[in-house]
């Protein structure tokens, strides 16, 4: 198992910021002392795996009424993650020097991830945050799965987008973010495709 997989360490709240290098939103209330997370779900039957995987982490979700977004309630102990997400002006932002791991990237995938028709995987990003797709393509490549970035409609993609390919970066992704939550369709999930030997 590597050091930086799903399954390395404890589940904890810093592994929500998964959540955040796709569209998922964080906003503090009033004066700063309490923070909720808003994460549209792009891909239909998601909502369930989702909150489970995250009340993991002692957080609950709950969702709008056609399943297409989830949110938390409003909590203290989300401002350290809202804090390490805002930049000046109140814009989304990727923490300097931020370190993506398994837990985050299995968050990411569940949230805003697919299959592509071509043996890799998508990784959707926030069409609302451009300045955040340079950070989260450095990222994703520190943690050893260099991506293409795609924009809306380039492949098909819904939105802008993060396109993990190759038989050793899958296999590297595989790795790292585990195996399907239960309740997903494994088909759209990260999977290894072995070539079969001529």
């Amino acid at each position: 198992m590597s050091l930086f997989s799903a399954e390395a360490r404890p589940a904890g709240l810093a592994d929500l910021a998964g959540l955040l290098c796709g569209p998922g939103r964080i906003a503090r209330f009033g004066a700063g002392d309490t923070a909720r997370l808003d994460v549209p779900l792009p891909h239909a039957g998601r909502e369930r795996a989702l909150r489970a995987v995250v009340a993991a982490r002692d957080v609950t979700l709950r969702a709008d009424e056609d399943g297409a977004s989830v949110r938390s309630a409003y909590r203290r102990d989300l401002v350290p993650l809202a804090r390490a997400w805002t930049g000046p002006g109140g814009a989304k932002c990727v923490p300097a020097g931020f370190q993506l791991d398994g837990a985050a990237l299995r968050l990411w995938a569940l949230a805003a991830g697919c299959a592509d028709l071509r043996g890799g995987y998508l990784l959707l990003l926030d069409p609302d945050a451009a300045d955040t797709h340079g950070a989260l393509v450095a990222a994703t490549t520190r943690a050893g799965l260099p991506p293409a970035r795609l924009v809306a409609g380039e492949c098909g993609v819904p939105g802008p987008a993060l396109r993990i390919h190759g038989a050793r970066r899958v296999a590297r992704l595989v790795e790292l973010v585990g195996p399907a939550p239960s309740g997903l369709d494994p088909a759209e999930w990260p999977r290894y495709r072995a070539r079969a030997a001529a």
